[in-house]
């Protein structure tokens, strides 16, 4: 039983409004889980068995859930990606994973192309370290689409290098509405969680236009009525107003970087029930990355100049906003909290901004059993010091102190509380006889 004892201030996750909020509060965690959170009590006596800790100085959050991340890409240089292509990349994999649990904060992350059911076992098995994974596998675009990566000699090159064909992934690159459909299922197959395709083309792809479409409203309605046949929802890359509009009109549920977003496609999601997930903190990174093509620059300045206002339209418009960070550059990685307080940048309030990240997150991406701070809940929360609410950023200054998951702390911020080990012994896995 671990004990966290007069927490100063607590944000639950359940809302985006005060009422969330809460002052003094004792939280009892045992097994893994929430056992209870009750008003401070002075006078309470334990035993010798639960380790108590005094958090009279600090603020408590729930781990945080990143709605859009890319386990598998480390940057977009040709030689970033073959890195990410060789033979060690699983070891590349797994020291994203460590930093993003460890540094960044997330314990659940919906990784929307890229990682494996392998890679969501090894995390589940205790086998590496990081947080619990929702994988769409593939990033579904047409031949040429944003998925299509062949380097700067399209003409000659190979075929997209990017989230290559391999066991457990199946291709990104679909045409047509049989093919679609054949892709969704072997997606399926291969333990997705939810279905990812372009419904525009992308800012770091390097030949398309982002005034462009991806895909056909028939091969939308392929992928979408399989994903649905089979439970799963679907999540597209949009940009442009033609694509926002095809994802909206042909059954995709999360609508994710919506640049172009106006007050009619806000209104049109809206009465279809979509949810957004602008990240908007890679927006903000790209504008100040050096290493672009000139057309690649040319695509994320016009971007830069609409995104803040399509995010305030979609908070204004009453749209259910997630926090995604694509972290997809060098060194973003673990700095994941940079999307809330982006988020913020942008126009949305503090606990907005958290509330996307937290219990809305869980709701939507169907992670219920986390996200807010309930008992019965599992035990993913944040230790920190300051004002993080109001300035996220400071989780990198700081004011992380520790990130406990499944009720197993990862930084050694406090020593009391019982850090994480390997749940498998090396015997297990290397039997001496």
């Amino acid at each position: 039983m671990l004990v966290l004892r007069n927490i100063s201030k607590l944000y639950d996750g359940s809302s985006s409004d005060s009422s969330s909020v809460h002052q003094n509060i004792d939280m009892y965690i045992d097994k893994g889980k929430i056992d209870k959170l009750i008003p401070h009590q002075p006078d309470a006596s334990f035993g010798s068995e639960p380790t108590v800790i005094d958090c009279s100085d600090f603020t408590i959050t729930p781990g945080m859930i990143d709605c859009h991340g890319h386990i598998t890409i480390l940057g977009f240089s040709t030689a970033e990606i073959d890195r990410m292509n060789s033979a060690p990349s699983l070891l590349y994999v797994e020291k994203i994973l460590y930093t993003t649990l460890v540094n960044g904060g997330v314990t659940t992350m919906r990784d929307i192309g890229g990682a494996t059911h392998q890679m969501k076992r090894l995390i589940d098995e205790g086998v590496m370290i990081g947080p619990r994974l929702k994988i769409a596998i593939c990033m579904l675009s047409t031949t040429g689409g944003h998925a299509d990566f062949r380097g700067p000699d399209r003409c000659h090159a190979q075929l997209s290098k990017l989230f290559i064909e391999g066991p457990g992934r199946p291709s990104s690159v679909v045409d047509g509405p049989w093919e679609c459909r054949k892709r969704v299922r072997e997606i399926a197959a291969c333990g997705a969680d939810l279905i990812k395709l372009c419904t525009s083309p992308g800012v770091a792809s390097p030949s398309d236009k982002l005034e462009h479409q991806d895909f056909t409203a028939d091969e939308i309605r392929a992928i979408c009525d399989e994903a649905a046949a089979r439970g799963l929802k679907v999540a597209a890359h949009a940009h442009s107003q033609s694509g926002i509009a095809l994802a909206i009109n042909n059954g995709v549920h999360d609508i994710q970087h919506i640049s172009y977003m106006d007050e009619r496609l806000v209104e049109a999601a809206f009465e279809k029930g979509c949810t957004v997930t602008p990240t908007s903190w890679i927006i903000n990174a790209l504008l100040k990355e050096d290493n672009l093509s000139d057309f690649v620059k040319e695509k994320v300045k016009k971007v830069g100049e609409v995104h803040a206002q399509a995010v305030q339209f979609a908070a204004k418009g009453g749209l259910k906003i997630l926090a995604g960070t694509d972290a997809v550059l060098p060194g973003m990685h673990g700095q994941n909290y940079m999307e809330i307080a982006s988020l913020i940048a942008d126009g949305l309030s503090p606990l907005q901004a958290w509330h996307g990240a937290t219990g809305l997150a869980a709701e939507e991406i169907g992670q219920t059993d986390t996200g807010e701070l309930k008992p019965g809940k599992r035990a993913d929360l944040l230790i920190c010091k300051g004002n993080v609410f109001d300035k996220p950023e400071l989780l990198g200054q700081g004011g992380l102190i520790e990130v406990i998951k499944d009720g197993e702390a990862y930084r050694g911020g406090i020593p009391q509380i019982k850090q994480r080990t390997f749940s498998t012994s090396v015997d297990q896995f290397c039997p001496v006889k």
